[in-house]
């Protein structure tokens, strides 16, 4: 491949087999036909491509990004030549299946996602490829491709301490906060809440009105509490990474568990201390609850076709606590892994996939809402797609995401983090349903944290 070899994907797309949205294998019409209509250099016309009788096995969790690509892998192929076995899940089976898959080093996958919560442990055990060297190779990646183009925040998260990359982001979501009934705070002279005390105070006032419910967010507590816990000054662990100590009964942890319970079960629907993402969000998009914490793309389903609420959504930037703004932030991207067979096809798709052209024909194609290049946060149908009634959210989203420099986020990416939020997803759940109050709550968290990290040998 030489460094004009860029993807020129065409504008219709390439015959081929139906994607589902568990596993398909895709094929594509290869010859000059197709090759011209990709843009392929006249001399590579007619010749066999470069992966022919190549065979990817990728798979992700089922966000939009991934589930969105599924229409256009009939391109990689006609492209490349590469057949492609493709797979999108709920998120918690994925990762129980990758984390599997990774830790025997097993040939089974090709290109996996590499999640947030997983990225240090995936990571420094050495379980998946560098991928410097494929960057830097001008014969496998052209220069136009261009790594520095995507957000440093969104790639940060996934390089090791040494600062080697092991994984190219295609999201980086970012907690903050809607209004779905904006009108109704602008008839009552509110204005977005700024912190956790006017978020309650707002979602309390607005309530019932015209039957709508105050206040509702998704059950993933493990990524909504820790906002309020650090804007309390509080935090999960006492120095992580250094220090991995649980801290989940100190008193800053009772304080945010218990008003974001307050807030939850005093203004949220019956049933809320339960309400997974897929319910929340239709309740949500169908008015029947106001406020909420959401991440952009999540908020972005709001504005959609289809959404009651498109006309009087509102953003606003993650509410802070006495001691700051601690927004939750999330980086997800593609990676090799290192018992993979194919790592030079699996690097093509991984750059075919995050390419500056895809993301650009998915923003105006799909409406994809959440991208990680900053070339794309300037274009027109990005920055139209994103204008919210007038609202810029992508600077939302840029300015959350700068708020990363504070290194809030570190709790997250240390190995033993996942045992964690399994603990704090039932602790926020039993003191939002009533079964126990934030103080005994909390501290069965920690001695069942501590527990755990017995058993697996983890020393504090």
């Amino acid at each position: 491949m030489t460094s004009t070899d860029r993807f020129q994907l065409p504008l219709v797309g390439v015959p081929g087999e139906a994607v589902t949205n568990r596993r398909a294998i895709l094929k594509a019409g290869a010859g000059v036909a197709g090759a011209a209509l990709i843009g392929y250099a006249p001399a590579v016309i007619g010749q066999v491509k470069r992966f022919s009788g190549v065979t990817l096995n990728v798979a992700c969790w089922n966000a939009k990004y991934p589930v969105l690509l599924a229409d256009y892998l009939p391109e990689f192929t006609a492209l490349t030549g590469a057949k492609v076995n493709y797979e999108t899940q709920g998120l918690q089976i994925y990762n129980q299946r990758a984390d599997l898959e990774l830790s025997t080093k097993g040939a089974g996958f090709d290109v996996l996602n590499i999640t947030f919560v997983f990225t240090n442990r995936w990571i420094g055990n050495g379980w998946l490829t560098p991928l410097d060297p494929y960057i830097a190779d001008r014969n496998k990646t052209p220069e136009g491709w261009d790594f520095q183009d995507f957000l440093p925040g969104a790639v940060s998260p996934l390089r090791d301490a040494k600062g080697a990359a092991y994984g190219v982001p295609w999201v980086t979501d970012s907690g903050m906060t809607i209004a779905t009934r904006y009108d109704f705070l602008k008839a009552r002279g509110l204005a977005m809440p700024d912190t956790f005390d006017d978020l309650e105070k707002i979602a309390g006032l607005v309530h019932q009105k015209d039957g709508v419910d105050g206040f509702l967010t998704d059950n993933h507590w493990g990524f909504w509490y820790p906002p309020l816990l650090q804007g309390y000054g509080g935090d999960i662990f006492r120095d992580a990474p250094n220090d991995l100590m649980p801290t989940l009964n100190s008193p800053e942890a009772i304080a945010a568990a218990e008003q974001l319970s307050r807030i939850v079960s005093k203004f949220g629907p019956a049933g809320a201390a339960g309400m997974a993402y897929g319910q929340s969000q239709e309740l949500l998009k169908s008015g029947k609850a106001n406020m909420s914490t959401v991440t952009h793309v999540a908020g972005m389903e709001m504005a959609a076709p289809g959404s009651k609420v498109a006309s009087t959504l509102r953003f606003a930037m993650c509410p802070r606590g006495p001691k700051g703004r601690f927004p939750g932030i999330a980086s997800h991207g593609w990676g090799i892994p290192e018992g993979s067979r194919n790592k030079d096809a699996a690097w093509e798709f991984i750059r075919w996939a995050t390419s500056k052209e895809l993301l650009s024909r998915m923003v105006s194609e799909k409406q994809l809402g959440s991208v990680t290049r900053r070339s794309i946060y300037g274009s027109p149908d990005y920055r139209k797609l994103i204008n919210v009634n007038g609202q810029d959210t992508g600077q939302l989203v840029l300015d959350t995401i700068k708020l990363s420099d504070q290194g809030h986020m570190k709790y997250r990416t240390v190995p033993v983090y996942p045992q964690v939020n399994v603990q704090l997803n039932q602790a926020i759940g039993r003191i939002v349903s009533g079964q126990m109050s934030a103080r005994e709550s909390m501290n069965m968290a920690q001695t069942s944290v501590l527990a755990d990290f017995r058993r697996a040998g983890v020393k504090v």
